[in-house]
């Protein structure tokens, strides 16, 4: 990667008058806020349909896109829409705070507004259909399916439909016809205002850094239309599922719960699944961050059922068997590996073998009773050095957690002073390290507080939903940006 900068901010955290940020006017407005601060990457989260807790990295579908990021003005801009069909709704009284309640009660009824003005038979419908119908055919009937059942997991759906009959999936197919049509409108009509906005963000000089989770969620229409690549028993029921061991930040470890790969049968077919997998992520990104890279060379195991991490084991992955197939099937795959945490020689190794830059978190870096790789003067070229990522508290919110020691540390090494602030003290440090790429937080930049942090790990409730409010994003913020860029030799554009 090249000497640049970015700044991190999922879609759903940009302004709008209608509960979430979308796909919209707002989205095009941050591109020209980050052309004008010369920044050459927007990352952002998954932006696949959020399931559990709402979180990105648990999505009904890794090829879909979420519905909550269509936008609902260019739905009107088409003729889908009327105003009232959508701007008397109750979209949350915060505009700070994404309201995900209010979301589920009531964005899908403005969406099946919008379809039933829709016509099906038009052309370009048609064409990406076909093109699209690989993972579109599958997910459109396992949500169709969920609808009608109440929204409960496919394995509580009856045994013919859980276990794929044939001859059921045919008649279930046929009777829900109406159904599947409205959720593959909802994906073309997602994919269209995408397809918009990176074709704008490609014009404008900015690459588009896209997160692809290492694992799916068991209750998802990956899982549920390839249950041979996953390690399940013969009612559909996970054997093992994913997390990390105990360590010094949790007694118990962490448990994920997606369920675990089949190595070997991924391997039998080349990586297919797989290698469609990356290849729809190409399309949709410049740039592709791959979350938990280690689990690739080995991942932790957790008997199904068990309530903590503490009874798993490590087990090994396809390692470079993989990136071999991957390098010789797609070529050369511009990525960035999530690398963090404790990691073993053997991981080491084959980030090594791939190329692959690694990351670097200064959050991290500051411990005063040891010294870290993540302290800049440790940083090499091929990596990407982050103020903090999503996992993260605001830099403001971060210092008002750790401890007296740690934070003099800090301030000694960085040489801190509340006159320029923490936060541009210490985004100026991942802006002059020698990593070829360096990415803050939008909230850093602005330098607010922990009621702004993303997402807590291992905690459910109040994660995913903090949003920009209008008028954040000032000249003054992107000049400042700018001029810091072209300081440390980032400048793009």
């Amino acid at each position: 990667m090249k000497r640049a900068s970015g700044i991190l901010l999922h879609l759903s955290s940009l302004p709008s008058k209608w509960g979430i940020g979308t796909l919209g006017k707002e989205a095009f407005c941050f591109v020209d806020f980050l052309k004008r601060a010369r920044q050459a990457y927007w990352q952002i989260l998954p932006v696949g349909p959020t399931s559990y807790g709402d979180s990105p990295y648990q999505s009904y579908s890794t090829f879909a896109g979420n519905p909550y990021l269509i936008d609902l003005e260019l739905l009107e801009e088409e003729g889908l829409l009327k105003p009232e069909d959508y701007q008397n709704f109750d979209w949350g009284e915060r505009p700070s705070c994404v309201d995900y309640d209010q979301l589920k009660e009531n964005r899908f009824l403005v969406l099946r507004t919008a379809f039933s003005r829709f016509d099906p038979s038009q052309g370009e419908f048609t064409e990406f259909l076909k093109k699209e119908a690989g993972w579109l055919d599958d997910y459109a009937l396992y949500m169709a399916c969920k609808e009608a059942f109440g929204q409960k997991s496919w394995l509580e759906w009856e045994p013919g439909l859980k276990l794929r009959d044939p001859n059921v999936l045919s008649r279930y197919r046929e009777e829900m016809n109406r159904e599947i049509r409205f959720w593959q409108f909802v994906q073309y009509k997602f994919f269209k205002q995408w397809n918009a906005l990176k074709e704008y963000a490609v014009s404008s000089g900015v690459e588009i850094i896209g997160d692809i989770p290492i694992y799916v969620a068991l209750d998802s229409a990956d899982v549920w239309a390839n249950p041979g690549l996953f390690q399940l028993d013969e009612t559909g029921e996970p054997t093992g599922v994913s997390g990390c061991p105990p360590d010094a930040f949790s007694a118990t470890g962490q448990l994920w719960g997606n369920p675990l790969y089949r190595w070997d049968a991924h391997r039998e077919t080349g990586y297919g699944w797989w290698m469609e997998r990356i290849r729809a992520a190409q399309k949709r990104f410049d740039v592709i961050r791959i979350d938990h890279f280690r689990g690739f060379d080995e991942h932790y195991a957790i008997p199904y059922g068990d309530k903590t991490a503490e009874n798993g084991c490590w087990k090994p992955g396809p390692g470079w068997d993989f990136f071999r197939v991957m390098q010789e099937t797609l070529g050369d795959v511009k990525v960035i590996a999530e690398d963090l945490g404790f990691l073993t020689e053997s991981v080491h190794k084959l980030l090594r073998q791939t190329g692959y830059p690694g990351m670097k978190v200064l959050q991290f870096a500051f411990n005063s009773w040891e010294q870290s790789s993540y302290l800049p003067h440790n940083h090499i070229k091929n990596c990407v050095v982050y103020t903090g990522t999503h996992d993260n508290d605001t830099i403001a919110g971060w210092f008002q957690s750790i401890s007296a020691e740690d934070a003099a540390f800090c301030k000694n090494y960085l040489r801190l002073n509340r006159e320029e602030g923490y936060n541009w003290g210490f985004i100026k440090a991942a802006w002059a390290s020698v990593a070829d790429t360096a990415v803050a937080q939008m909230q850093d930049f602005l330098d607010l507080d922990a009621t702004a942090r993303m997402n807590t790990p291992s905690t459910v409730g109040s994660n995913w939903k903090w949003r920009l409010e209008p008028g954040m994003l000032t000249e003054e913020l992107a000049e400042k940006i700018r001029a810091m860029t072209a300081l440390y030799g980032r400048l793009c554009g």
